[in-house]
């Protein structure tokens, strides 16, 4: 297994099966353009196998940290240690930009997303999420 940084949107697109939604052209060149946002791909058999995303994001009284936006893995390479080693990479790259810490948010029920985060090490504090559509 291999993990590459994604920075081109032809790179975007030929990975665009991993999301869940086909990648929005003005969207994926607006990710790509900003310096705190980043994609990782992993690829296995030579395959892109899953992918993590991570953006900064900058408080003036806590600093900069990680928010792991979301993390995604094909279902026929699941199993295989590949979201636990995308997350892994992520949180290097953010220690290696300075960032202080990650956070990120999943579905309580999720079990899959529960078991690679904690195989991260990371700490589950209860929260609610809120959103808004527009």
């Amino acid at each position: 297994m291999e993990i590459r940084r994604v920075t081109s949107y032809d790179d975007v697109v030929a990975v665009g099966h991993l999301f869940d939604e086909p990648p929005r052209e003005a969207a994926g060149r607006r990710f790509l353009a900003e310096a705190g946002n980043h994609l990782l791909v992993a690829y296995a058999d030579g395959r892109p196998a899953g992918f993590v995303t991570g953006v900064e994001t900058t408080h003036p009284d806590k600093g900069t940290e990680m928010f792991v936006y979301e993390l995604g893995v094909e279902d026929e390479f699941q199993r295989r240690g590949i979201g636990t080693a995308l997350v892994e990479a992520l949180l290097l790259l953010a220690r290696e930009r300075g960032c202080f810490g990650a956070f990120t948010a999943t579905e309580p029920d999720n079990a899959a997303a529960l078991a690679t985060y904690a195989r991260t090490r990371a700490d589950a504090e209860p929260t609610v999420s809120l959103s808004w559509t527009f």
